[in-house]
């Protein structure tokens, strides 16, 4: 492993990484050694063009939900607002695709904390086959020691 001398200044870093381009592109592509000196002027360029450039005048574009969160909630489905795409349940499809939690999700699209990761009816379906099933009540019979 290379040792490096801790870099002090900026110019010492804009260096360090002109350096590192020009050995990485001059490894992998044959050029003269004639080339040599104006590939690093290239590459120096290049650095100092982009550290000089107005930042403020960058735009970060906000992602837009792909459809309104008003209109994302029907009885049998949810549209994620990420891609559009509909489903019963949106837990496991945010974290699988986008690695978000559902309170992450709600809070980057500023939905209410009661906004439902569950499809109305599918909700209901469930609950009915749980009470069905039995679950969420007391067990009947007493425990013996």
């Amino acid at each position: 492993m290379e040792h490096r001398p801790v870099l002090e200044t900026e110019s010492n870093l804009v260096i360090t990484l002109v350096a590192d381009i020009v050995a990485a592109y001059v490894s992998n592509n044959s050029i003269r050694p004639t080339e040599v000196p104006s590939l690093i002027a290239d590459v120096h360029a290049a650095f100092r063009k982009a550290g000089n450039a107005d930042l403020t005048e960058v735009e970060v574009e906000k992602q837009r939900p792909a459809v309104n969160p008003k209109r994302s909630i029907f009885p049998d489905y949810l549209i994620c607002l990420e891609d559009g795409k509909k489903f019963k349940s949106l837990k496991r499809h945010l974290m699988t695709h986008y690695g978000m939690l559902p309170e992450e999700y709600r809070e980057k699209w500023q939905l209410d904390s009661s906004y439902p990761m569950v499809a109305p009816n599918y909700a209901k379906a469930r609950s009915a086959l749980a009470k069905e099933m039995g679950l969420g009540r007391k067990s009947k019979r007493k425990k013996t020691k």
